[in-house]
């Protein structure tokens, strides 16, 4: 068994329709900036550029997987219709998608470079 197929499946999560993922506006971003959380010990705070006219600020509890300054200039995968959320005093505009294995968390990015604002379906 490969490396990635090691460790304990992941719960069952309920079932959806393609509607209800079609819900989703999964874009591509670029970090343009990323500093600590003023407030949280787990939380970055990123500015990320989705294609849109202002970047975007998002909330991400990432910290200890990743350093804000090794951030900058990399693409991720943004759920752009998130309802703004106040995290610890500050607002997130979205969500960064990461994968966690119980231990450390990974950002999920495209395979290879694609237009900012590309949609992910």
């Amino acid at each position: 068994m490969s490396e990635a197929g090691k460790g304990t499946p992941a719960p069952q999560a309920a079932a959806i329709s393609i509607e209800e993922f079609q819900r989703l506006a999964l874009r591509i971003g670029v970090v343009t900036a990323a500093e600590d959380h003023p407030n949280a010990d787990r939380l970055l705070v990123l500015t990320v550029d989705v294609g849109e006219a202002t970047p975007r600020r998002l909330v991400a509890g990432i910290k200890g997987s990743y350093q804000a300054q090794d951030l900058v200039g990399k693409h991720v995968v943004v759920v752009a219709n998130m309802k703004p959320a106040t995290l610890r005093g500050v607002e997130s505009q979205g969500m960064v998608l990461a994968a966690s294995d119980g231990g450390s968390i990974v950002l999920v990015t495209p395979e290879r470079p694609i237009r900012t604002g590309s949609i992910v379906k």
